[in-house]
C-alpha cells in the first residue's frame, strides 16, 4: 500500500521561506502524478501545485511566482520550495500522488505564517 510522509512546515514570518518535501513508498513512485494541496480551517481542500511524472507542472493562481515545485523520482521525493510567503498561505499541507484510480495523500503538515 502506498504511503506518503510530509516534512517541513513549521512557523515563519509574513516574507519568509520553507521547502516542504513529501516522500513515497510502496509506489512506482515515477510514474506517479504529484501535488500538494492545503486546507485551512473552514474550507476545502485545494491545489497548490502538482507535477506530471513528466515534470509538467501546474499551480494555483495565488502561487505563481512564489512556489516551485520539483521532483527527484531516485529519492522518491516531491518538495514544494515556498517563497515570499503570506499569512493567507497558512495551512495544513498536504502530499497527494495519483495514478489512475490509485489516489494516496500524506498526513499534512502545518505551515503557519505570523505578520
Amino acid at each position: 500500500q502506498g504511503q506518503l510522509v510530509e516534512s517541513g512546515g513549521g512557523l515563519v514570518q509574513a516574507g519568509g521561506s520553507l521547502r516542504l518535501s513529501c516522500v513515497g513508498s510502496g509506489i512506482a513512485f515515477m510514474f506517479y502524478d504529484m501535488g500538494w494541496y492545503r486546507q485551512a480551517p473552514g474550507e476545502q481542500r485545494s491545489l497548490v501545485a502538482s507535477i506530471t511524472g513528466g515534470g509538467r507542472t501546474n499551480f494555483a493562481d495565488s502561487v505563481k511566482g512564489r512556489f516551485t515545485i520539483s521532483r527527484d523520482n531516485t529519492k522518491k521525493m516531491v518538495s514544494l520550495q515556498m517563497n515570499t510567503l503570506k499569512t493567507e498561505d497558512t495551512a495544513v499541507y498536504y502530499c497527494n500522488a495519483r495514478l489512475g484510480h490509485n489516489d494516496f495523500w500524506g498526513q499534512g503538515t502545518q505551515v503557519t505564517v505570523s505578520s
